[in-house]
C-alpha cells in the first residue's frame, strides 16, 4: 500500500454480517448491562448488542442514533477499553464484547441503505446560537432541532467538525464518515455559518439583534502546547493542531519531512506519528517523558503507531533543538528521572503535549467567568455560566477530555438551554395572560 493511501485508509477492518452476529452472541444479556452505565453519552450498548444478537440490525441503528448522533464517529474514537468494554460482565469470563466494533457495523449498515431515524418537527421556538461546530456543538444542535428549536451553528474555519474534521486522522477517522454525521445534523434542519468567528465577523449582540435568545460557546480547545526550549522556533518545529489540521483536510498532501520527532504521549501524538510515517517519514520517533504504563494513549494505537515502525523512547523530557542555517537539524532530551542523554538527527519536531483554551471574552463579548487556564466556569449540572442565556460545555470547559464526554456535555446542555428557554415563554405567557386580566378588569 503507497504512503497516501494507507493514511487515508481506515486501520481496523469492520466486521462482516457473520463476525458482527457471532460477537453479539457473546453478550451474556445481562439484566443491569453495566455496558450502558459505562457510556457517557447514554448509547446504550446492552440494549444495541441486544437488537443485533438476534439480527434485529435496524433496531440497534435506531437505539444507537437516538442517543448519539454521532454514533459513528464514536465508534472509531471512543476509548472502549475505559468505558462500556471494561465494565463488560465477560471481562471476569475471558475478554469484553468488541462493543466499538460493533457500533461501528451498525452506523457503516445505517448509512449504507440510507436508513433514517430521526426527524425534526418544524422549527418553532426560539432561535438559539452554537459558538463552534466540534463534538459538543453538534450533540447541543441536533438535540435542540429535535425539540423544535432554530440553531444555527457558527463555525470560524471552512468546514465544520472542529477536533473531527481537523485533528484526527483518518486511519482512525475518515472523514466520509465525519461529512456523514454532519449531514444528519445538517438534515435535522440546523443551519451552518462557516468562516464566521463570532466576536470578529459577528457580535453578540448582533445576534441578539437578529432574534437569538440562547447561545452555546463550545469553542473547544484551539492551540497546542509548546514548550520554551533552545530552538523551539526553528523552521522544522510545530505542533500537533497545525500539522494535523493542515494534513487531513488536504488528504495528506504536505511535506511531513524524513527524521520526524514527535513529543507526547497521548493520542494526539499517535495521530502525529501516525500521520508522519504513512506520508513517507523514513524514520519517526515519539518522546515521552514518562514509562509506557503511564502513557496516556489508546494501548490499541499504541501498538498500531509500533506496527508502521515508529521508535518509542521512554522517561526523556525535551531539552534543545538544534538547527542549521535556521532549520531543525537535531533534537536533544535528557532522562526526566536520571542523567541519561538523547540525540537524534530531525528534521521535524512535533510537539503533542496538550492543548490551551482561547480566551473566550472576546469571542462573546462578555464577562464569561474563566479559571485560570482560559476554561469556561459552568455549572457541571446545567452547563450554565454566569452570563445570561449563556451556556458552554466541551473542552472549553473540561480541559480537553473525550469526544464522548463532549458529546454528553452537548447533550446535557441541550436539555439545560431548552429548561431555560420554556421558562422564559412561560414566563412570558403568564405576564402577558395577568396583563389581559388586567385590562378586563378595567
Amino acid at each position: 500500500m503507497d504512503d497516501k493511501k494507507r493514511y487515508l485508509t481506515e486501520a481496523v477492518e469492520p466486521f462482516t454480517p457473520l463476525l458482527a452476529m457471532e460477537e453479539a452472541s457473546r453478550c451474556l444479556l445481562c439484566h443491569d448491562a453495566p455496558c450502558s452505565q459505562g457510556c457517557p453519552a447514554g448509547t446504550d450498548p446492552g440494549k444495541f448488542i441486544r437488537s443485533l444478537r438476534f439480527k434485529n440490525v435496524k433496531g440497534a441503528v435506531e437505539t444507537i442514533r437516538e442517543a448519539n448522533i454521532l454514533g459513528g464517529v464514536c465508534a472509531r474514537v471512543c476509548p472502549y477499553d475505559r468505558l462500556c468494554e471494561e465494565a463488560c460482565s465477560r471481562c471476569g469470563i475471558d475478554k469484553p464484547i468488541q462493543i466499538g466494533r460493533l457500533q461501528r457495523f451498525a452506523t457503516d449498515f445505517e448509512r449504507s441503505i440510507a436508513m433514517k431515524v430521526l426527524e425534526a418537527p418544524e422549527a418553532t421556538k426560539e432561535k438559539v446560537a452554537i459558538i463552534g461546530s466540534g463534538p459538543a456543538g453538534l450533540a447541543t444542535a441536533a438535540k435542540l432541532a429535535l425539540e423544535g428549536y432554530s440553531v444555527t451553528v457558527f463555525e470560524e474555519k471552512p468546514a465544520p467538525g472542529g477536533v473531527l474534521t481537523y485533528g484526527i486522522v483518518p486511519a482512525r477517522l475518515p472523514q466520509d464518515v465525519v461529512d456523514q454525521e454532519i449531514q444528519y445534523v445538517k438534515d435535522l434542519g440546523v443551519q451552518f455559518e462557516l468562516n464566521c468567528k463570532v466576536g470578529k465577523d459577528i457580535t453578540l449582540d448582533e445576534l441578539k439583534s437578529k432574534g437569538y435568545a440562547a447561545f452555546m460557546l463550545a469553542i473547544g480547545m484551539q492551540y497546542s502546547k509548546m514548550l520554551d526550549i533552545p530552538g523551539f522556533n526553528l523552521d522544522g518545529v510545530t505542533n500537533a493542531v497545525d500539522f494535523l489540521g493542515t494534513a487531513k483536510p488536504t488528504e495528506g498532501n504536505l511535506d511531513v519531512g524524513n527524521n520526524v520527532i514527535v513529543i507526547g504521549g497521548g493520542d494526539v501524538a499517535m495521530d502525529c506519528a501516525t500521520t508522519a510515517r504513512s506520508l513517507g517519514a523514513d524514520k519517526v520517533t515519539i518522546v515521552y517523558r514518562r514509562t509506557y504504563e503511564e502513557m496516556p494513549a489508546n494501548k490499541d494505537e499504541v501498538r498500531y503507531v509500533n506496527e508502521l515502525g515508529v521508535n518509542f523512547f521512554y522517561g526523556f523530557k525535551p531539552e534543545e533543538i538544534v538547527g542549521k542555517d535556521g532549520k531543525v537539524s537535531r533534537f536533544r532530551a535528557t532522562g526526566f528521572r536520571d542523567d541519561s542523554i538523547l540525540e537524534l538527527k530531525a528534521d521535524k519536531v512535533i510537539f503533542a503535549i496538550g492543548q490551551v483554551a482561547e480566551d473566550p471574552k472576546p469571542i462573546v463579548d462578555i464577562a464569561v467567568s474563566l479559571d485560570g487556564k482560559n476554561l469556561v466556569l459552568a455549572n457541571e449540572e446545567t452547563c450554565e455560566t454566569n452570563a445570561k442565556g449563556v451556556f458552554s460545555a466541551g473542552d472549553i470547559v473540561n480541559g480537553g477530555k473525550t469526544v464522548v464526554e463532549a458529546v454528553a456535555a452537548g447533550k446535557l446542555a441541550a436539555e439545560s438551554i431548552d429548561k431555560y428557554l420554556t421558562s422564559l415563554r412561560e414566563a412570558s405567557t403568564a405576564d402577558t395572560e395577568i396583563a389581559a386580566e388586567k385590562e378586563g378588569v378595567k
